[in-house]
C-alpha cells in the first residue's frame, strides 16, 4: 500500500535535496558567531573623533569614540568647587572661632552695653520731662522703644559670644561631614560620566562598525561602535525536530566548515525551548519535522583565527 504522504513523510529529514530529505547524513546548519559588543552614547553629543578603522584589530580600554565633553568639564568644575566649599566650612567648624572674632564679639557686647545705658538715660530724662509736661507722650514711647531695641541687641551679641567661646555642636560638624561626603558623592559620579565620554573598548577583538561618522550629532543611548570579541568563535546551528531530543547540552558534536576539509569537535553549550521561525500549534507528523531548534556549540581556544560568518554543518547522531 503506499503511503499517502510519500517518501518524504516517512523518513527522518534534516537536508533538503531534490524536494526529500536524506536519511544518511543528517545535518544541523548554521554559522560561526562571535560576541558582539555594542557600545552607546552617553549622551547627545557630537562625535569628534574616531580613531580606528573598521575591522581593525582593538585591545580593551583603546579610544574608539571621541564625544563633545566641554559640557559636562563644566559640570565636574562645578561639583569640584561645591565639594571644595564643603571641605572649607567643615575645616572651619573644626577648628574652631579665632581670636580676632571673640574679640570682635566681645567688643560687640561693649558697645551694645554702652548704647544700652545711653537709653536707659534717655528714657530718665523723657519720663521727667513727662511729668513736668514738657515734652509729650510720644516722646516719652520713642525713648521706651529706643531702649527696648538696644536691650535685645545687646542680648543677641552676649549669646553670639557665648556661642563663640563654646565652640561648635556636635551637630554642626555631623551636618557638615555629610554635606562634603554628598559633594564628594556627586563630583565622583560627574566625574565617571565624563569618563564615558570617551567610548572605549572592553574587551580585546575587532572593530566591527561604526554606525555614525565625525561631526554627526548622535542619540542618548544610540550605539556608536560595534566590537567583535578576539575569542574562538561558536557555531550557531539549528537543530531539526526529528533530531532534537536525542541533543543535550554538554554532548560533544563534530562541525564542518565551508572551505576547510578539517573537521572541528566543539560542545552544544546552549538549546533553545521554542522553536525558531515556524509556528507550532496544531502540528502534524510531516510538519513537526520542519520546526527548528536554535543552538550554540562551543568551539576549542584553537579556532580562534577563524573568522565570523562562515557556514558550517553540525553532524547529528
Amino acid at each position: 500500500m503506499k503511503h499517502p504522504f510519500g517518501l518524504c513523510s516517512i523518513t527522518l529529514l534534516v537536508t533538503l535535496t531534490g524536494g526529500c530529505w536524506e536519511l544518511s547524513k543528517p545535518q544541523a546548519l548554521g554559522t560561526l558567531e562571535r560576541d558582539r559588543i555594542v557600545l552607546t552614547a552617553v549622551s547627545g553629543e557630537l562625535i569628534l573623533e574616531q580613531p580606528v578603522t573598521e575591522g581593525s584589530p582593538i585591545h580593551k580600554g583603546d579610544l574608539l569614540v571621541q564625544l563633545e565633553d566641554s559640557l559636562q568639564r563644566a559640570i565636574v568644575s562645578q561639583a569640584q568647587a561645591e565639594v571644595d566649599s564643603a571641605a572649607a566650612n567643615l575645616d572651619k567648624l573644626r577648628k574652631g572661632p579665632r581670636e580676632e572674632e571673640v574679640s570682635i564679639a566681645k567688643a560687640r557686647v561693649t558697645g551694645a552695653k554702652a548704647l544700652l545705658k545711653e537709653a536707659e538715660l534717655a528714657l530718665e530724662r523723657a519720663r521727667t520731662l513727662q511729668a513736668k509736661k514738657a515734652v509729650g507722650e510720644a516722646d516719652y514711647d520713642s525713648a521706651l522703644s529706643r531702649r527696648d531695641s538696644v536691650a535685645a541687641s545687646l542680648v543677641s551679641a552676649q549669646e553670639q559670644l557665648r556661642e563663640l567661646i563654646n565652640g561648635t555642636r556636635e551637630e554642626d560638624l555631623k551636618q557638615a561631614e555629610s554635606q562634603l561626603l554628598s559633594t564628594q558623592a556627586q563630583l565622583q559620579q560627574e566625574k565617571i560620566r565624563l569618563k564615558d565620554y570617551r567610548v572605549t573598548a572592553t574587551r580585546d577583538g575587532w572593530l566591527d562598525s561604526l554606525p555614525w561618522n565625525v561631526g554627526e550629532r548622535v542619540f542618548a543611548g544610540s550605539p556608536v561602535a560595534v566590537t567583535l570579541a578576539q575569542q574562538a568563535p561558536y557555531a550557531r546551528i539549528y537543530i531539526p525536530e526529528p533530531y532534537r531530543v536525542n541533543v543535550k547540552v554538554g554532548d560533544p558534536i563534530t562541525l564542518t566548515i565551508d572551505g576547510m576539509e578539517e573537521k572541528w569537535h566543539g560542545t552544544v553549550r546552549w538549546i533553545a525551548n521554542d522553536a525558531a521561525f515556524t509556528p507550532y500549534y496544531a502540528l502534524n507528523a510531516e510538519e513537526r519535522a520542519r520546526l527548528m531548534y536554535l543552538a550554540e556549540v562551543e568551539l576549542p581556544d584553537t579556532a580562534v583565527d577563524l573568522p565570523s560568518g562562515l557556514p558550517v554543518q553540525a553532524e547529528l547522531q
